[in-house]
């Protein structure tokens, strides 16, 4: 977890702890996460609010309040991110084929990061299309951008 999740999840659970106990009542979760828009299944939840209310006793600090949000929260992350990356991929790849060149990739990536030097480059690209195809598919262009 980052400091700005960090610091977002402070917040969210600030304004839950209204009486500022230094608790989070257990029955919140679910609109605390309705109110971050996240889809979430509440056997799910109920499951990781007793995992981390061991002693039952309704209500969790911000450390337990943490880890039982954020697996709800990084999960529509990657799931943003993936349809962020099939977009670009999609742009790249303007007839459609399934993958791109990897004379594009090296363009994408120059956009990306232009401190990388035609080396960078070679040796991106070589470890990408590791089967020397010339062309990039989205599962390993997924890869390269997640990996």
């Amino acid at each position: 977890m980052d400091e700005e999740q960090t610091a977002t999840l402070r917040k969210i659970f600030q304004m839950f702890d209204q009486a500022k106990t230094g608790f989070v009542e257990c029955t919140k979760f679910v609109n605390i996460l309705n109110t971050l828009g996240q889809t979430f299944d509440e056997d799910e939840l109920n499951e990781r609010i007793l995992e981390f209310d061991a002693n039952k006793e309704g209500k969790v600090n911000f450390d337990n309040f943490c880890s039982i949000v954020m697996p709800f929260l990084e999960e529509d992350e990657d799931e943003a991110m993936h349809e962020e990356l099939k977009e670009a991929f999609r742009l790249y790849d303007k007839e459609g084929n399934g993958y791109i060149t990897t004379g594009t990739l090296r363009e994408i990536l120059k956009e990306l990061d232009n401190k990388l030097t035609e080396d960078d480059l070679d040796g991106i690209i070589d470890e990408i299309d590791e089967d020397g195809s010339g062309t990039v598919d989205f599962d390993e262009f997924m890869e390269m951008m997640t990996g």
